[in-house]
């Protein structure tokens, strides 16, 4: 189903929820992997520090991006995180038809808006667990904006039925946002070079915890990233962030990332299990599920949400994603303890709310 509403809070986002009043909760609100930056990071980062008298000089960064990936640099063009790219999109690429994926993460959606583009839905019903049909797509869109895996639903699409959404003159913008956090980054098109007007972004702040330094990238064909590039003002991503995005593509940091997506994703089974424990007290939640946050169903989300508050924890409203309702929230994927606490609460939340 495709519709033009703006109805949705598209520039709410999960820091919103642990910001002011929020600040002292246990944050299962923002997808930010909870135990980083790691010591060796910081240490990168910080010996980067000498050279702030000298302008950014992205170049060894971008080849670092460019060789984790197996692709010349004229395909690549880093950024002050994927936020940017989805603005630099919005404002370069001379389209007529924009169409976003939705449940997804609304910022691609305020971009387009605000560059004053008419932005076309296609919604993924929860019936059909959220997952893909490629002919649900209008064959005349020329700009086609799709997460993989999903925020907020947690759905890892197939790389095959993405690709079928190519067309000629058509760019396919596929957030890669939270791939690192995917065992083997299945179903991933980045570095893919056979996918007409694929455009993939990634984000290095997920796994890293840098979303306060703010670096991502672009991987597309060279005319997209020099129409990219041109749009970006001089000296866009700074050096501690250039310093950040050549550690976190060298191969001790992929293998950590690795062991790290593995981890998440016993921790999710775990997370899942408390919730399908709680079914018979309306729980559901959108499986299987790929990225290190759970989409939950549940009736009376808004006050099961405010009285978890009360207990202690920020978890993320599900009403302003375009496709959710007020029954949906988000849940970070934590450790064991963390999601123990929360499921505790949330079952003593749940019992309250029974009572009234």
């Amino acid at each position: 189903m495709r519709t033009e509403d703006a109805g949705h809070d598209l520039r709410h986002h999960g820091d919103a929820e642990v910001r002011d009043a929020g600040a002292g909760l246990i944050d299962l609100a923002v997808n930010v992997r909870a135990d980083t930056p790691p010591v060796w990071l910081r240490e990168e980062i910080a010996a980067s520090l000498p050279s702030l008298a000298a302008y950014p000089d992205g170049r060894a960064a971008r080849a670092a991006v460019a060789a984790r990936h197996g692709l010349p640099v004229e395909r690549v063009l880093l950024t002050a995180g994927a936020a940017e790219a989805f603005v630099l999109l919005a404002r370069a690429l001379k389209v007529r038809r924009p169409v976003v994926v939705h449940p997804q993460f609304t910022e691609p959606e305020a971009a387009l808006r605000d560059a004053g583009h008419t932005v076309d839905r296609v919604l993924l019903r929860a019936e059909d667990g959220f997952r893909l049909d490629p002919a649900a797509v209008p064959e005349d869109a020329d700009l086609v904006v799709i997460g993989n895996p999903t925020n907020p639903t947690s759905v890892l699409h197939p790389a095959g039925a993405i690709a079928r959404l190519a067309r000629p003159g058509r760019v396919l913008v596929v957030d890669e946002a939270f791939m690192d956090a995917v065992p083997g980054e299945r179903e991933a098109l980045a570095g893919r070079t056979d996918v007409p007007g694929l455009v993939v972004l990634r984000s290095l702040t997920k796994t890293w915890g840098l979303a306060g330094l703010r670096i991502g990238y672009v991987l597309a064909d060279p005319e997209t990233v020099d129409a990219l590039e041109r749009a970006q003002p001089l000296w866009p991503v700074s050096t501690p962030a250039l310093a950040a995005a050549e550690a976190c593509v060298a191969p001790r940091a992929l293998a950590e990332a690795g062991h790290a997506a593995h981890r998440v994703a016993v921790d999710r089974a775990h997370l899942v299990a408390g919730l399908t424990a709680l079914a018979d007290r309306g729980v559901r939640v959108v499986e299987p599920a790929y990225g290190p946050f759970v989409l939950v169903r549940m009736d009376r989300a808004a006050a099961v949400r405010r009285r978890l508050r009360d207990l202690g924890y920020a978890v993320r409203r599900g009403d302003t994603f375009p496709g959710l309702g007020p029954e949906w929230v988000r849940v970070a994927v934590r450790d064991r303890a963390t999601a123990g606490g929360f499921l505790d609460a949330l079952s003593a939340a749940l019992t309250t709310l029974g009572r009234q």
